[in-house]
């Protein structure tokens, strides 16, 4: 493509299109994510250091973060585990109705986590259709700790799945035939040969999988009932304190979230280093 250019002082060409597309690049940014999350940090601390610590030290919100921490604990793995044994099955096997299992897969992505939450109500609800099973067994999901559960990993089961099957049908299933010719069973084919070779894709799903989990908001908000102290994770610790004109600590509560976030892509940058497969 050729590129708008002006003659600079020196008598050199200056490309303008690629400047414009930079600036355009990092307004757009600044306005979306920049601003707003320096304006969240600068609001959680205006008052100083105190309040905010204050705020962390609330009940309701530290069992907002015991929450988020445990809902992510149980999503993630499975999640993990589920990607991997679909990815492997679609990749490496050809069968009838794989290119439905596919598309269910991708199911969270195209249904709203709203619809998604009152799915759940529908089906494990006091009148769904495993209702009085439940109530007959004593199991509350609805409105309880496993629905919000179920609700997390609904909303993020495709992202493993989606981040390896690429990878794996680039690398394609030489290597692990040669693997098993020489000997060597599924389990060693698979952390010896295949793990090593999927692993980024791998990382980069689990990444997003942990920061959907942690950040779900309407998917669990439907299927939860929000009642803080009980049922309540930061996200909708978050929406509650903002609704009730708490906003310092509905602010301070984001900056926890957006700090998780942080740490999970310091932990990536370790890995990558640790491993010595980063770009450098």
């Amino acid at each position: 493509m050729a590129m708008i250019a002006s003659p600079s002082q020196d008598g050199k060409k200056v490309a303008w299109v690629p400047i414009v597309l930079i600036t355009i690049s990092i307004a757009f940014l600044a306005l979306i994510i920049y601003i707003p999350a320096i304006n969240v940090f600068y609001q959680a601390f205006r008052k100083g250091i105190g309040p905010f610590l204050a705020n962390t030290r609330q009940p309701n919100f530290l069992v907002a973060v015991r929450l988020t921490i445990a809902l992510a604990a149980i999503s993630v793995p499975l999640n993990t585990i589920f990607g991997l044994c679909a990815a492997l099955a679609l990749s490496r096997k050809q069968f009838r109705g794989r290119t439905l299992l596919l598309s269910l897969i991708d199911l969270p992505f195209a249904i709203s986590p709203v619809v998604a939450g009152l799915m759940l109500v529908l089906l494990y609800g006091r009148n769904g259709w495993f209702g009085p099973l439940l109530e007959g067994t004593d199991v509350r999901i609805i409105f309880a700790f496993p629905g919000m559960v179920l609700a997390t990993m609904f909303v993020s089961l495709p992202f493993v799945a989606r981040e390896v099957i690429p990878v794996l049908d680039e690398i394609g299933p030489e290597q692990e035939e040669a693997a098993s010719t020489l000997g060597a069973n599924a389990w060693q084919t698979f952390w010896r040969v295949t793990l090593p070779s999927i692993r980024w894709g791998l990382l980069y799903g689990l990444i997003l999988t942990n920061a959907r989990a942690m950040g779900e908001f309407g998917a669990v908000s439907v299927v939860s009932g929000n009642v803080a102290g009980k049922t309540q994770s930061l996200p909708l610790f978050v929406e509650e304190e903002y609704k009730q004109y708490a906003t310092e600590s509905a602010y301070s509560a984001a900056v926890l979230l957006a700090l998780l976030a942080v740490v999970t892509l310091v932990v990536k940058q370790i890995m990558e280093r640790k491993t010595r497969i980063s770009d450098e």
